[in-house]
């Protein structure tokens, strides 16, 4: 399938309808993922849009959505965070986006799918094997800020920071609310930081923020499908949920990966 970027340069956007047909699907799950709803699914926007873009164009492209549906989110649900886990994981989280700033280019982006997909798949099965008890122990900070550092790296590179906080924040069983609210809140900073160096980069150009803006109102609208189901499902199959998106967000991204 030929590179839609390379279409003729008269038209000033994306042209190939099999973008879109992509690009589409992948802009609400965007919104839905952002809501709180469908665990890391958001980590499947990227490879979807990149079956025909390049990765780094797909994370271009997308940022914008991304941006959006968090402004989405957080008039939604800035008043369910938690503070004091954001005062855990927002600066380690800052620190791993300004690493995938330096590395970018260096780590080919399917190696760091692989990894992110590994480590969501070792995870659930760890939940499985060894479920959590009432009253179970809480993971510790530390563990916390390690996996908000990996997850602003993944982020950075591939949005695909979600399998890592999710990592740390779903053993919690946090109210579902409570759970969206937070990652609302980190992942609109992560992504905010993401602004200036992926200009620095060369990823920002009139083509690709044409095309976002054709694609834009999708992410407020799949923020606002994801909060609906969100106040209408019981907690035990929100978490349900949760760890199936994790599940297929994992395979999906160790697939891409080894391939």
């Amino acid at each position: 399938m030929n590179d839609p970027a390379s279409a003729a340069t008269a038209w000033p956007l994306i042209a190939d309808p099999w973008f879109y047909a992509a690009a589409v699907p992948a802009s609400l799950l965007v919104g839905i993922s952002k809501s709180g709803f469908g665990g890391g699914l958001v980590a499947l926007a990227v490879p979807l849009v990149a079956l025909t873009v390049s990765v780094p164009q797909a994370a271009a492209i997308l940022l914008p959505v991304l941006m959006v549906a968090d402004a989405a989110g957080l008039q939604q649900l800035w008043r369910e965070r938690d503070g004091p886990l954001l005062r855990i994981l927002l600066v380690p989280g800052l620190l791993g986006t300004a690493l995938g700033w330096a590395l970018f280019g260096l780590l080919p982006a399917n190696a760091v799918a692989a990894v992110v997909g590994a480590l969501a798949l070792l995870f659930l099965a760890q939940r499985l094997l060894f479920p959590p008890k009432p009253g179970g122990s809480v993971p510790p900070a530390a563990v916390g800020r390690v996996l908000a550092l990996t997850s602003g790296f993944t982020s950075f590179i591939a949005h695909a920071g979600g399998p890592p906080i999710a990592a740390y924040l779903l053993p919690m069983r946090l109210d579902p609310r409570r759970l969206a609210g937070t990652s609302a809140v980190f992942f609109a900073a992560i992504n905010a930081s993401k602004v200036v160096p992926y200009a620095t980069l060369g990823l920002v150009d009139l083509r690709h923020v044409l095309t976002s803006l054709v694609l834009l109102p999708l992410g407020p609208l799949g923020v606002r499908l994801g909060v609906w189901a969100l106040r209408r499902i019981d907690p035990a199959w929100f978490y349900r949920i949760a760890y199936t998106g994790m599940g297929i967000t994992g395979v999906k991204l160790l697939w891409d990966g080894l391939r």
